[in-house]
């Protein structure tokens, strides 16, 4: 390692809360002679949400973890409420950076973020820097044979396979140099008071799992023992057969590579289909850089021509879990106390939503996004427009799931179901709203009728 170029980074740590195979500290390391980890509470993202949103909670508890473990090595994490565009540019300033570094996000409000947060740096002769982090390949890593993105998963899927074969560093673990950190004796002018959540606007919640770092890889450790049944078991609603490490990945307070690594060291279906669950998180987020009018309408032109004629009243029934369909009504009811899912009845419910009611799935979209824990917009985005046919390498429209059949395959016993609907069986429970058979032609019907996109 040679000389670094720079006096002082800043480490603006974002999607990445952890200390163990960092990125952005790592480059930090590898550039300044010293660096600053600065954490903000983002203004502008936190005042779009309601009181008790439990994801500020869920970030509030990594950040005081990461204070703790960034004290133990001597140094402090600063931490700050407000917007970005103004603070990152300030604690520059303030703390004689010549440089920022931060990992890469690709939404369009982030993208103008950082773009406007760079040309203010600059303004001040500061250096702005971004890499990946939350993805192993980002958007234009992995093009067809035409220099185009791929639009179907499974050749994706192949080039992602061979390109991390040619690549190994890709998914190695990442180690930085922490004598690198400013020592705290030189940091206290600046660290302030962190905010509260009650400063910022928002109460404690319970959550369903521990935030953090040690939680993330405490987690990891008890998937590893279920990973070889991870193909059988993943879809069963009653069995604990998934990692549970969504919303982890989500913020980062486990590193990807870290995953994919695990992933690769075992043999076998399980491991294998894991691997390819943690690519269509790459391939999401491909799709939302590369085409990001998904952000906003279909990946298929022709589909925005649909008038979903599903009644509000119907898309209420859904969120509230009152559908009188015992598995979506499950589904509903313990994703609305616990901001959690599982990924088949994530499908299950969104195509009930888009084929049997006939609403549009931007608004189940909406509804996921304001209450998922891991809320993730390409991941979320990806999934709603494959269950609703309209989006990139889709579910075909005539393929519906039955949410009955979907019940007796993955909760033959009905464990599941009756731990969410205490009144199945009785009259207290509500009628279906709607005939599934009769909705399911409909659904077909309304894709027949579409027009070829210009």
């Amino acid at each position: 390692m040679g000389t670094p170029e720079h006096r002082r980074a800043l480490a603006w740590i974002r999607r990445d809360l952890r200390l163990k195979d960092h990125r952005v500290f790592q480059r930090a390391s590898e550039i300044a002679h010293e660096f600053v980890p600065v954490f903000i509470f983002d203004s502008t993202i936190l005042g779009k949400l309601s009181s008790d949103d439990r994801r500020v909670t869920f970030i509030f508890d990594c950040i005081e973890e990461l204070k703790d473990g960034l004290k133990q090595l001597g140094s402090a994490l600063i931490v700050r409420f407000g917007d970005p565009t103004i603070l990152v540019p300030q604690l520059a300033k303030e703390l004689g950076a010549d440089v920022v570094i931060c990992s890469q996000d690709f939404e369009r409000s982030a993208i103008a973020r950082d773009r406007k947060v760079q040309e203010l740096l600059k303004a001040q002769g500061c250096r702005f820097e971004t890499g990946a982090d939350h993805v192993i390949f980002p958007g234009k890593s992995i093009l067809n044979k035409e220099g185009q993105p791929y639009r179907v998963f499974t050749p994706y899927s192949n080039a992602w396979l061979k390109l991390m074969d040619e690549h190994p560093e890709a998914i190695s673990e990442v180690t930085w140099d922490s004598s690198r950190l400013v020592p705290l004796d030189k940091l206290r002018s600046h660290l302030g008071q962190t905010p509260t959540l009650e400063s910022m606007g928002f109460q404690p919640q319970t959550l369903w799992l521990k935030a953090g770092e040690k939680a993330a890889q405490d987690r990891l450790q008890k998937f590893l023992p279920k990973i070889l049944d991870y193909k059988k078991d993943r879809d069963s609603f009653a069995v604990d057969g998934t990692s549970g490490l969504s919303v982890h990945l989500r913020f980062g307070t486990i590193s990807i590579r870290q995953c994919v690594r695990t992933a690769r060291e075992r043999k076998g279906e399980g491991p294998f289909t894991w691997l390819k669950e943690l690519i269509w998180r790459d391939f999401y987020s491909m799709l939302l850089d590369r085409f990001p009018h998904l952000e906003t309408g279909c990946f298929k032109p022709e589909c925005d021509q649909i008038v979903w004629p599903g009644p509000e009243e119907h898309f209420q029934a859904w969120c509230r879990g009152e559908t009188g369909y015992p598995v979506v009504d499950a589904a509903m009811r313990y994703f609305n106390a616990t901001g959690f899912m599982h990924n088949r009845l994530r499908m299950v419910v969104a195509m009930f939503l888009t084929k049997t009611l006939l609403v549009d799935w931007k608004k189940g979209e909406a509804y996921f996004a304001k209450h998922l824990l891991d809320f993730d917009l390409a991941s979320n985005n990806g999934g709603w427009q494959w269950s609703a046919s309209t989006g990139c390498d889709a579910q075909p429209y005539f393929r519906i799931f039955n949410p009955t059949s979907q019940a007796e395959k993955f909760d033959p016993d009905g464990v599941f179901i009756r731990s969410q609907v205490a009144e199945l069986g009785t009259a207290a429970y509500p009628k279906p709203i709607v005939d599934h058979s009769v909705q399911r032609l409909k659904a077909i019907a309304l894709f027949q009728a579409l027009r070829p996109a210009k």
